[in-house]
């Protein structure tokens, strides 16, 4: 079997190469796949571990993008959709078809992604439960968990 290895410091530069590139159109692309990205996280042992993560990432996108949540630095945003779009592409660094291992990359690129971004999702989750809180007792608002 042939070796799949992949050049960590290649991933890291790749995602931070492409995170200044992300345009209000990748953005929009990654919205509009939710359920292909859900599919991947939860049917994926490697994606899987991140479902938590990705649900938390992919509503603080979407409240951006709504305007509901905009104490976000750009760079946060960005880096979460150069992810999403990473785990979306099927051939990347390793290619997603191949068996046990395909998904590999798309792990650590989101790790490393959550690294980065750690401090403003942790602001985010909070935002997220004060204002879920908020709307609970006038009668609205979406669960992330």
């Amino acid at each position: 079997m042939k070796n799949f290895n992949f050049d960590e410091e290649k991933l890291k530069k790749f995602v931070e190469e492409n995170i200044p590139k992300v345009t209000e159109e990748d953005i929009q692309k990654v919205l509009d796949k939710e359920k292909e990205l859900r599919k991947k996280f939860q049917g994926n042992t490697w994606l899987g571990q991140f479902i938590k993560d990705f649900k938390i990432m992919f509503s603080m996108v979407k409240d951006y993008m709504n305007g509901s949540y905009r104490e976000v630095p750009w760079f946060t945003i960005a880096a979460v959709v150069v992810a999403l779009l990473y785990v979306l592409s099927p051939v990347d660094f390793i290619p997603d078809f191949i068996p046990g291992v395909g998904y590999v990359d798309d792990a650590f690129v989101m790790g490393l992604v959550l690294m980065m971004i750690k401090e403003d999702l942790y602001r985010y989750r909070e935002w997220k439960v004060q204002s879920e809180l908020k709307n609970s007792t006038q009668g609205g608002g979406e669960n992330i968990t």
